[in-house]
Protein backbone atom coordinates (compact mmCIF):
# COMPACT_ATOMS: atom_id res chain seq x y z
CA UNK A 1 0.00 0.00 0.00
CA UNK A 2 1.45 3.18 -1.02
CA UNK A 3 2.25 5.86 1.48
CA UNK A 4 0.72 9.36 0.65
CA UNK A 5 2.94 10.91 2.94
CA UNK A 6 5.81 9.46 0.84
CA UNK A 7 4.45 10.41 -2.53
CA UNK A 8 3.73 13.69 -1.64
CA UNK A 9 7.42 14.31 -0.15
CA UNK A 10 8.49 12.47 -3.71
CA UNK A 11 6.55 14.53 -6.14
CA UNK A 12 7.88 17.95 -3.88
CA UNK A 13 11.41 16.87 -4.16
CA UNK A 14 11.76 16.14 -7.69
CA UNK A 15 13.79 19.47 -8.39
CA UNK A 16 15.47 19.01 -6.04
CA UNK A 17 16.94 15.52 -7.04
CA UNK A 18 17.29 17.43 -10.45
CA UNK A 19 19.97 20.25 -9.23
CA UNK A 20 21.64 17.82 -6.99
CA UNK A 21 24.64 20.81 -5.80
CA UNK A 22 23.68 23.51 -3.61
CA UNK A 23 25.21 26.66 -1.86
CA UNK A 24 24.58 26.81 2.01
CA UNK A 25 25.06 30.35 3.11
CA UNK A 26 26.08 31.08 7.36
CA UNK A 27 26.18 35.18 7.98
CA UNK A 28 24.94 37.09 10.61
CA UNK A 29 26.69 39.04 13.65
CA UNK A 30 28.86 36.05 14.44
CA UNK A 31 30.96 36.91 11.29
CA UNK A 32 32.43 40.17 13.55
CA UNK A 33 34.37 38.08 16.02
CA UNK A 34 34.97 35.98 13.19
CA UNK A 35 35.09 32.38 15.49
CA UNK A 36 32.18 30.63 13.83
CA UNK A 37 28.62 30.90 14.60
CA UNK A 38 28.41 29.12 18.09
CA UNK A 39 30.87 31.85 19.26
CA UNK A 40 28.44 32.87 21.86
CA UNK A 41 27.62 29.09 23.05
CA UNK A 42 31.27 27.72 23.10
CA UNK A 43 32.09 31.17 24.77
CA UNK A 44 29.56 31.46 27.28
CA UNK A 45 29.12 34.88 25.69
CA UNK A 46 26.45 36.62 28.09
CA UNK A 47 23.73 38.40 25.19
CA UNK A 48 24.95 41.95 26.71
CA UNK A 49 28.64 41.71 25.52
CA UNK A 50 27.39 40.15 22.31
CA UNK A 51 24.86 43.13 21.11
CA UNK A 52 28.46 44.89 20.76
CA UNK A 53 28.68 43.67 17.42
CA UNK A 54 24.87 44.21 16.63
CA UNK A 55 25.81 48.21 16.41
CA UNK A 56 28.95 47.51 14.23
CA UNK A 57 26.69 45.20 11.52
CA UNK A 58 26.53 47.34 8.38
CA UNK A 59 26.95 44.44 5.80
CA UNK A 60 28.89 47.25 3.82
CA UNK A 61 30.35 45.22 1.10
CA UNK A 62 27.12 42.31 0.81
CA UNK A 63 26.29 42.36 -2.68
CA UNK A 64 24.26 39.11 -2.97
CA UNK A 65 23.92 39.07 -6.73
CA UNK A 66 27.63 38.32 -6.67
CA UNK A 67 27.06 35.48 -4.72
CA UNK A 68 24.60 34.62 -6.87
CA UNK A 69 26.39 34.51 -9.96
CA UNK A 70 29.25 32.84 -7.70
CA UNK A 71 27.12 29.97 -7.12
CA UNK A 72 26.00 29.90 -10.82
CA UNK A 73 29.35 29.64 -11.84
CA UNK A 74 30.04 27.32 -9.98
CA UNK A 75 26.99 25.16 -11.39
CA UNK A 76 25.25 25.43 -7.91
CA UNK A 77 21.37 25.08 -8.54
CA UNK A 78 20.11 25.92 -5.36
CA UNK A 79 21.09 28.28 -2.10
CA UNK A 80 19.51 28.43 1.45
CA UNK A 81 20.83 31.56 3.58
CA UNK A 82 20.93 32.15 7.45
CA UNK A 83 17.65 34.32 8.05
CA UNK A 84 18.04 33.55 11.67
CA UNK A 85 20.62 31.21 13.56
CA UNK A 86 20.80 30.11 17.61
CA UNK A 87 21.88 33.58 18.55
CA UNK A 88 18.63 35.06 17.47
CA UNK A 89 19.59 37.36 15.05
CA UNK A 90 17.14 38.52 11.82
CA UNK A 91 18.23 39.41 8.77
CA UNK A 92 14.55 40.11 7.64
CA UNK A 93 12.84 43.13 8.56
CA UNK A 94 10.86 40.92 11.14
CA UNK A 95 7.81 42.71 13.20
CA UNK A 96 8.34 40.38 16.25
CA UNK A 97 11.85 41.77 17.42
CA UNK A 98 13.81 44.53 17.36
CA UNK A 99 17.08 42.16 17.15
CA UNK A 100 17.58 42.40 13.46
CA UNK A 101 19.42 43.72 10.73
CA UNK A 102 17.33 46.81 9.44
CA UNK A 103 18.18 48.15 13.52
CA UNK A 104 21.81 48.20 12.53
CA UNK A 105 23.94 50.30 10.78
CA UNK A 106 23.20 47.99 7.91
CA UNK A 107 19.18 49.98 7.97
CA UNK A 108 17.57 47.36 5.49
CA UNK A 109 15.94 43.75 4.66
CA UNK A 110 19.00 41.47 3.79
CA UNK A 111 16.59 38.30 3.00
CA UNK A 112 14.47 40.62 0.94
CA UNK A 113 17.67 41.10 -1.13
CA UNK A 114 19.24 37.37 -1.36
CA UNK A 115 15.96 36.32 -2.65
CA UNK A 116 15.92 38.83 -5.54
CA UNK A 117 19.51 38.28 -6.23
CA UNK A 118 19.43 34.40 -6.39
CA UNK A 119 16.10 34.28 -8.00
CA UNK A 120 17.26 36.69 -10.86
CA UNK A 121 20.06 34.31 -11.38
CA UNK A 122 17.61 31.44 -11.83
CA UNK A 123 18.98 29.16 -8.55
CA UNK A 124 16.20 28.36 -6.42
CA UNK A 125 16.30 29.95 -3.30
CA UNK A 126 15.39 28.70 0.39
CA UNK A 127 15.66 29.68 4.16
CA UNK A 128 17.89 28.48 7.05
CA UNK A 129 15.81 29.39 10.15
CA UNK A 130 16.81 28.01 13.96
CA UNK A 131 13.73 27.02 15.76
CA UNK A 132 16.24 27.71 18.43
CA UNK A 133 17.09 31.07 20.39
CA UNK A 134 19.82 32.19 22.82
CA UNK A 135 18.28 35.41 22.40
CA UNK A 136 14.40 35.41 23.30
CA UNK A 137 13.47 35.37 26.86
CA UNK A 138 11.25 32.94 26.71
CA UNK A 139 13.25 29.96 25.39
CA UNK A 140 15.32 27.95 28.81
CA UNK A 141 18.55 29.09 29.54
CA UNK A 142 19.96 27.44 32.73
CA UNK A 143 20.21 23.67 32.21
CA UNK A 144 19.99 24.01 28.53
CA UNK A 145 22.41 21.73 26.56
CA UNK A 146 23.43 24.15 24.11
CA UNK A 147 22.48 27.97 25.57
CA UNK A 148 25.41 29.88 26.42
CA UNK A 149 24.18 30.82 29.79
CA UNK A 150 23.60 27.18 30.63
CA UNK A 151 26.06 26.70 33.62
CA UNK A 152 24.74 30.02 34.90
CA UNK A 153 21.96 29.56 38.07
CA UNK A 154 21.11 32.86 38.11
CA UNK A 155 19.37 32.53 34.64
CA UNK A 156 16.82 30.46 35.98
CA UNK A 157 13.94 28.93 34.45
CA UNK A 158 11.27 29.51 36.42
CA UNK A 159 9.19 32.55 35.03
CA UNK A 160 9.83 31.62 31.23
CA UNK A 161 6.83 30.57 29.24
CA UNK A 162 7.80 28.43 26.49
CA UNK A 163 4.32 28.84 24.77
CA UNK A 164 4.83 32.02 24.59
CA UNK A 165 8.21 31.27 22.56
CA UNK A 166 6.65 28.67 20.32
CA UNK A 167 4.31 31.70 19.39
CA UNK A 168 6.95 33.86 18.61
CA UNK A 169 8.63 31.12 16.76
CA UNK A 170 5.62 29.97 14.65
CA UNK A 171 5.18 33.72 13.82
CA UNK A 172 8.63 34.38 12.56
CA UNK A 173 8.26 31.30 10.24
CA UNK A 174 4.85 32.36 9.01
CA UNK A 175 6.06 36.39 7.85
CA UNK A 176 8.74 34.02 6.40
CA UNK A 177 6.29 32.27 4.35
CA UNK A 178 3.99 35.38 3.43
CA UNK A 179 6.18 38.27 2.51
CA UNK A 180 8.47 37.01 0.31
CA UNK A 181 6.54 35.24 -2.20
CA UNK A 182 7.38 31.53 -2.76
CA UNK A 183 9.96 29.88 -1.01
CA UNK A 184 12.23 26.96 -2.09
CA UNK A 185 13.10 25.14 0.72
CA UNK A 186 13.18 25.44 4.46
CA UNK A 187 16.21 24.36 6.23
CA UNK A 188 14.79 24.40 10.24
CA UNK A 189 18.35 23.36 13.00
CA UNK A 190 17.47 21.68 15.12
CA UNK A 191 16.32 19.50 17.50
CA UNK A 192 17.87 17.77 20.35
CA UNK A 193 17.05 15.71 23.78
CA UNK A 194 13.49 16.42 24.46
CA UNK A 195 13.54 19.32 22.30
CA UNK A 196 12.18 17.56 19.23
CA UNK A 197 8.78 17.12 17.53
CA UNK A 198 5.81 18.39 19.41
CA UNK A 199 7.78 20.03 21.45
CA UNK A 200 8.30 22.63 18.85
CA UNK A 201 4.41 21.79 18.08
CA UNK A 202 5.81 20.55 15.06
CA UNK A 203 3.00 19.30 13.48
CA UNK A 204 0.89 22.07 13.96
CA UNK A 205 3.63 24.20 12.37
CA UNK A 206 3.99 21.69 9.07
CA UNK A 207 0.30 22.13 8.74
CA UNK A 208 0.90 26.17 8.41
CA UNK A 209 3.92 25.58 6.02
CA UNK A 210 1.82 22.69 3.91
CA UNK A 211 -1.02 25.63 3.58
CA UNK A 212 1.15 29.01 3.26
CA UNK A 213 3.68 26.92 1.04
CA UNK A 214 2.29 23.62 -0.64
CA UNK A 215 5.54 23.20 -3.00
CA UNK A 216 8.22 24.34 -0.29
CA UNK A 217 10.15 21.58 0.75
CA UNK A 218 11.47 21.27 4.52
CA UNK A 219 14.49 19.16 5.76
CA UNK A 220 14.10 16.87 8.54
CA UNK A 221 15.22 18.52 11.80
CA UNK A 222 11.94 19.48 13.28
CA UNK A 223 12.94 15.95 14.42
CA UNK A 224 16.03 15.20 13.48
CA UNK A 225 19.71 16.67 14.77
CA UNK A 226 22.78 15.89 12.87
CA UNK A 227 23.11 12.44 15.41
CA UNK A 228 19.96 11.31 14.10
CA UNK A 229 17.35 11.66 11.29
CA UNK A 230 13.84 10.81 12.64
CA UNK A 231 10.88 9.31 11.26
CA UNK A 232 11.92 9.85 7.63
CA UNK A 233 13.63 6.27 7.60
CA UNK A 234 10.33 4.78 8.78
CA UNK A 235 7.77 3.19 6.43
CA UNK A 236 5.22 5.44 7.90
CA UNK A 237 7.14 8.75 8.16
CA UNK A 238 5.27 11.70 10.99
CA UNK A 239 3.93 14.49 9.10
CA UNK A 240 6.59 16.27 10.33
CA UNK A 241 9.74 14.20 9.58
CA UNK A 242 10.74 16.77 6.78
CA UNK A 243 11.09 16.36 2.52
CA UNK A 244 14.84 15.13 3.13
CA UNK A 245 17.40 14.32 5.32
CA UNK A 246 20.35 16.14 6.08
CA UNK A 247 23.69 13.95 7.08
CA UNK A 248 26.10 16.69 8.28
CA UNK A 249 30.32 17.04 7.69
CA UNK A 250 30.09 13.73 6.59
CA UNK A 251 28.14 11.11 3.37
CA UNK A 252 26.90 8.35 4.60
CA UNK A 253 28.56 4.95 3.32
CA UNK A 254 25.59 3.79 1.49
CA UNK A 255 23.54 6.60 0.58
CA UNK A 256 19.90 6.94 2.63
CA UNK A 257 17.02 4.49 2.41
CA UNK A 258 13.93 3.68 4.99
CA UNK A 259 13.18 0.69 6.37
CA UNK A 260 11.79 -1.02 3.63
CA UNK A 261 14.82 -0.19 1.60
CA UNK A 262 13.58 2.47 -0.66
CA UNK A 263 15.36 5.28 -1.57
CA UNK A 264 14.61 8.76 1.01
CA UNK A 265 16.32 12.33 -0.63
CA UNK A 266 19.24 13.82 0.98
CA UNK A 267 21.58 16.24 0.82
CA UNK A 268 25.29 16.24 2.93
CA UNK A 269 25.67 20.04 4.47
CA UNK A 270 29.63 20.18 4.56
CA UNK A 271 31.68 23.24 4.74
CA UNK A 272 34.19 24.70 2.29
CA UNK A 273 36.75 24.76 5.12
CA UNK A 274 36.19 23.46 9.22
CA UNK A 275 33.27 26.21 10.05
CA UNK A 276 29.82 27.33 8.94
CA UNK A 277 30.32 30.82 9.64
CA UNK A 278 33.45 32.90 9.09
CA UNK A 279 36.42 32.39 11.01
CA UNK A 280 39.54 34.61 10.12
CA UNK A 281 42.09 32.25 11.44
CA UNK A 282 40.36 29.20 9.51
CA UNK A 283 42.16 28.28 6.66
CA UNK A 284 41.87 24.15 6.63
CA UNK A 285 40.38 24.89 3.09
CA UNK A 286 38.95 21.79 0.85
CA UNK A 287 40.12 21.99 -2.68
CA UNK A 288 38.20 21.73 -5.63
CA UNK A 289 39.30 18.40 -6.19
CA UNK A 290 37.75 17.19 -3.18
CA UNK A 291 34.69 18.83 -3.86
CA UNK A 292 34.04 17.59 -6.80
CA UNK A 293 35.01 13.66 -6.05
CA UNK A 294 32.33 14.63 -3.08
CA UNK A 295 29.63 15.99 -5.10
CA UNK A 296 30.07 12.88 -7.71
CA UNK A 297 30.03 10.84 -4.65
CA UNK A 298 26.89 12.39 -3.24
CA UNK A 299 25.35 11.81 -6.67
CA UNK A 300 26.27 8.05 -6.85
CA UNK A 301 24.51 7.94 -4.07
CA UNK A 302 21.30 9.67 -5.09
CA UNK A 303 21.80 12.72 -2.69
CA UNK A 304 22.85 16.03 -2.71
CA UNK A 305 25.75 18.24 -1.71
CA UNK A 306 25.14 21.32 -0.35
CA UNK A 307 28.47 23.43 0.01
CA UNK A 308 28.99 26.63 2.90
CA UNK A 309 30.10 29.23 2.38
CA UNK A 310 30.81 32.02 5.29
CA UNK A 311 30.67 35.45 4.30
CA UNK A 312 32.92 38.21 6.40
CA UNK A 313 31.54 40.89 8.50
CA UNK A 314 30.93 43.18 6.09
CA UNK A 315 29.54 40.89 3.55
CA UNK A 316 32.17 39.48 1.62
CA UNK A 317 33.12 35.29 0.51
CA UNK A 318 36.24 34.99 1.40
CA UNK A 319 38.59 35.22 -1.54
CA UNK A 320 39.57 31.37 -0.66
CA UNK A 321 36.31 30.27 -0.94
CA UNK A 322 35.32 32.19 -3.88
CA UNK A 323 38.36 30.61 -6.12
CA UNK A 324 37.93 27.31 -5.13
CA UNK A 325 34.27 27.27 -6.33
CA UNK A 326 35.50 28.83 -9.71
CA UNK A 327 37.58 25.86 -9.98
CA UNK A 328 34.69 23.83 -9.47
CA UNK A 329 32.66 25.24 -11.85
CA UNK A 330 35.42 24.58 -14.50
CA UNK A 331 34.84 21.61 -14.21
CA UNK A 332 31.01 21.42 -13.92
CA UNK A 333 30.77 23.21 -17.62
CA UNK A 334 32.66 20.36 -18.89
CA UNK A 335 30.93 17.43 -17.06
CA UNK A 336 27.35 18.71 -15.39
CA UNK A 337 25.48 16.03 -17.51
CA UNK A 338 26.79 13.32 -15.22
CA UNK A 339 25.80 15.71 -12.13
CA UNK A 340 21.99 17.21 -12.70
CA UNK A 341 19.14 14.37 -12.56
CA UNK A 342 21.74 11.64 -11.95
CA UNK A 343 21.73 9.07 -9.39
CA UNK A 344 22.85 5.56 -8.37
CA UNK A 345 24.27 3.29 -10.91
CA UNK A 346 23.48 0.64 -8.81
CA UNK A 347 26.25 -1.16 -9.54
CA UNK A 348 29.49 -1.70 -6.99
CA UNK A 349 31.93 1.35 -6.47
CA UNK A 350 34.53 0.37 -8.86
CA UNK A 351 38.42 0.40 -8.21
CA UNK A 352 38.79 3.96 -9.83
CA UNK A 353 36.28 6.18 -8.46
CA UNK A 354 32.51 5.89 -8.93
CA UNK A 355 29.64 5.36 -11.27
CA UNK A 356 26.55 7.61 -11.67
CA UNK A 357 23.39 7.22 -14.06
CA UNK A 358 20.50 8.66 -15.63
CA UNK A 359 18.00 6.75 -17.72
CA UNK A 360 20.27 4.68 -20.08
CA UNK A 361 23.63 6.77 -19.94
CA UNK A 362 26.05 5.89 -17.33
CA UNK A 363 29.10 7.94 -16.18
CA UNK A 364 32.19 6.89 -15.45
CA UNK A 365 33.80 8.85 -12.95
CA UNK A 366 37.97 8.05 -12.56
CA UNK A 367 39.90 9.59 -9.87
CA UNK A 368 42.77 7.59 -10.48
CA UNK A 369 44.81 6.81 -13.46
CA UNK A 370 45.45 3.04 -14.43
CA UNK A 371 48.13 1.42 -15.61
CA UNK A 372 46.32 -0.17 -18.79
CA UNK A 373 42.78 -0.64 -19.77
CA UNK A 374 40.29 1.05 -17.52
CA UNK A 375 37.56 -2.35 -16.83
CA UNK A 376 33.71 -1.56 -16.69
CA UNK A 377 32.66 -4.15 -14.28
CA UNK A 378 29.06 -5.82 -14.33
CA UNK A 379 27.80 -3.57 -16.20
CA UNK A 380 23.85 -3.98 -16.73
CA UNK A 381 23.85 -4.25 -20.16
CA UNK A 382 25.99 -4.03 -23.53
CA UNK A 383 27.42 -0.72 -24.32
CA UNK A 384 26.43 1.11 -27.79
CA UNK A 385 29.07 4.31 -27.85
CA UNK A 386 31.66 5.83 -24.89
CA UNK A 387 32.64 9.04 -25.05
CA UNK A 388 34.49 11.70 -23.41
CA UNK A 389 32.08 13.69 -21.74
CA UNK A 390 34.08 16.71 -21.37
CA UNK A 391 34.66 17.33 -25.20
CA UNK A 392 32.43 14.15 -27.18
CA UNK A 393 35.53 12.41 -28.39
CA UNK A 394 34.93 8.88 -28.96
CA UNK A 395 36.55 6.05 -27.32
CA UNK A 396 36.30 2.64 -28.30
CA UNK A 397 35.80 -0.77 -26.77
CA UNK A 398 39.39 -2.59 -26.33
CA UNK A 399 40.04 -5.87 -27.49
CA UNK A 400 43.87 -6.27 -26.54
CA UNK A 401 45.62 -9.07 -26.06
CA UNK A 402 46.18 -9.15 -22.48
CA UNK A 403 42.57 -8.90 -21.74
CA UNK A 404 41.78 -12.21 -23.62
CA UNK A 405 41.40 -14.03 -20.46
CA UNK A 406 39.29 -11.74 -18.34
CA UNK A 407 36.05 -11.24 -20.98
CA UNK A 408 33.35 -10.84 -18.81
CA UNK A 409 34.08 -7.58 -18.29
CA UNK A 410 34.34 -4.66 -20.22
CA UNK A 411 37.53 -2.34 -21.15
CA UNK A 412 38.79 1.12 -22.94
CA UNK A 413 42.07 2.98 -22.89
CA UNK A 414 42.14 6.32 -22.71
CA UNK A 415 45.40 6.40 -24.53
CA UNK A 416 44.55 3.69 -27.07
CA UNK A 417 48.18 4.22 -28.95
CA UNK A 418 50.26 3.51 -25.24
CA UNK A 419 47.55 0.97 -24.29
CA UNK A 420 47.47 2.73 -21.19
CA UNK A 421 44.70 4.91 -19.22
CA UNK A 422 47.47 7.52 -17.37
CA UNK A 423 47.52 10.48 -17.36
CA UNK A 424 44.10 11.31 -16.98
CA UNK A 425 43.20 14.34 -19.64
CA UNK A 426 41.23 15.65 -16.13
CA UNK A 427 43.37 14.68 -13.13
CA UNK A 428 40.22 15.84 -10.93
CA UNK A 429 37.79 13.56 -12.83
CA UNK A 430 37.79 12.25 -15.94
CA UNK A 431 34.13 11.46 -16.71
CA UNK A 432 33.56 9.16 -19.32
CA UNK A 433 29.69 8.70 -20.92
CA UNK A 434 28.38 5.28 -21.64
CA UNK A 435 25.45 4.77 -23.51
CA UNK A 436 24.24 1.74 -23.28
CA UNK A 437 22.41 -0.49 -26.29
CA UNK A 438 18.44 -0.70 -26.22
CA UNK A 439 18.60 -4.03 -25.45
CA UNK A 440 21.15 -6.43 -24.08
Amino acid sequence: MKNALIEARTARTAWFAEARFGMFIHWGLYAIPARGEWVRSTEEMPHEEYLRYFSEFDASQYRPREWAKLAKKAGMKYAVMTAKHHDGFCLWDTALTDFKAPNTPARRDLVAEYLEAFRGEGIRAGLYFSIIDWRHPDFPHYGDRHHPMRNRKDFSNENRNFSRYLEFMHGQIRELLTQYGHIDSMWFDFSYGDMSGETWKAKELIEMVRELQPRLIVDNRLEGSGEHSGTILSANPASWSGDFACPEQMIPPEGIRNELGDPVPWEACITLNNHWGYAATDRHWKPADMIVRMLVECVSKNGNLLLNVGPDAKGRIPQASAEILEQVGQWMNRNSESVYGCGSAGLDKPEWGRFTRKGDKLYAHLFEPQAGAVCLPNLPGKIAKLRLLADGSELRLADYWNLAEYKRNAYFFLNPQSADSYPLPDPIDTVVEIQLADKP
